[in-house]
């Protein structure tokens, strides 16, 4: 039975790795950082399972900051596998809080690389870093894994030397140590400010008489949207690969916010027009126009391809908020017919 240790576990990727690795039979830590309100609703499901007799899920207070308690940790529970995830990773507010997120996304992986490195003459341990297609910045085409970075947020650029320290500690030191380029993927987990959730949400308020307008930023950035369940799938495999490797994480297809909002709100019989305002504080203060990934390398390799696509994925985020909302889907015939 293998173990695994996965720091931002109560976000929505660190969840839906849980589960994956859970189903996997893996032994699943999580190391989470202690709050004044319970963050935990992601994981209720796992936590819930009727049927399990021991813990499916073992979460521990700490900071990827803290060298020496996640050492402790490291090596209470000798991890075959070590998932990354931690990040402030919401790229207009690395603009407001710029020493955060670099301490975090760039200065906590390294401070865990240098963990791992301490802890692997004990046993081997294979790392996994999240990065981000925010690397790429305004670099234009087709991205790959051979495409320059050109970041254009304080978080890409943590997210870029974090990227560069794991190829540095694989190659110095002979970790396993792998980078997920991953590009933007959603569920209905996804946090609330992130614009693909904000629509669906936004939404399902109006619809729900909560609300009467939407207000969002820059309509026209084109991003290529994927499914999070698919991509902690493409994370696990990367650590199964018989060599550690950089590889990108996407469907291979981008569309613009402009069209994620219509066809939300095609399927629920709203006009865009009405509802929605522009508001400028949402505008990035260097904006990144486009971002469509090549995962071919990931196809070949792994045997990893994007299984939900662009209109299936608006759909189950949007029913899904829509119940929480009260709202039931099946009033929507589009809606209902994505969903089927």
């Amino acid at each position: 039975m293998k173990t695994a240790l996965i720091t931002g576990v109560t976000g929505q990727d660190g969840s839906y790795l849980a589960e994956l690795l859970i189903g996997k039979g893996y032994v699943v830590h999580g190391l989470i950082r202690r709050a004044s309100t319970f963050n935990t609703h992601r994981l209720s499901n796992i936590f819930q399972d009727p049927h399990s007799d021991s813990p499916r899920l073992v979460l521990h207070y700490g900071d990827i900051l803290d060298s020496d308690s996640t050492a402790t940790l490291v090596h209470r529970i000798e991890p075959d596998e070590v998932y990354n995830l931690a990040a402030q990773s919401h790229v207009r507010v690395s603009f407001d809080m710029p020493v955060y997120t670099a301490e975090v996304a760039y200065v906590g992986a390294l401070r865990l690389l240098e963990v791992l490195r301490n802890f692997s003459g004990r046993r081997p341990v294979r790392f996994y870093q999240a990065s981000s297609s925010e690397m790429y910045g305004d670099t234009r085409g087709r991205l790959s894994e051979t495409s320059p970075f050109r970041p254009r947020s304080p978080y890409a650029i943590a997210k870029v030397a974090a990227y560069w320290q794991t190829v540095n500690y694989r190659e110095a030191y002979g970790l396993f140590a792998a980078n997920g380029i991953l590009f933007n993927h959603e569920s209905p987990r996804r946090g609330e400010t992130f614009v693909t959730r904000k629509i669906t949400r936004g939404l399902a308020m109006i619809l729900a008489g909560r609300e009467r307008a939407l207000y969002l930023g820059n309509l026209e950035a084109r991003r290529d949207w994927g499914f999070a369940g698919d991509y902690v799938d493409a994370m696990w495999r990367i650590l199964q690969a018989d060599r550690p490797d950089d590889f990108v994480i996407a469907t291979g297809a981008s569309h613009s916010v402009r069209d994620w909002l219509r066809l939300c709100c095609d399927l629920v019989g709203l006009d865009p027009e009405r509802i929605v305002s522009i508001d400028r504080r949402y505008f990035r203060p260097t904006e990144v126009d486009a971002l469509e990934g090549d995962p071919s390398k990931a196809e070949r390799l792994l045997g990893w391809k994007a299984q939900v696509r662009f209109e299936r994925l608006a759909a189950m985020m949007l029913a899904s908020d829509l119940g929480d909302f009260g709202v039931d889907p099946q009033r929507y015939p589009e809606l209902a017919e994505r969903l089927g």
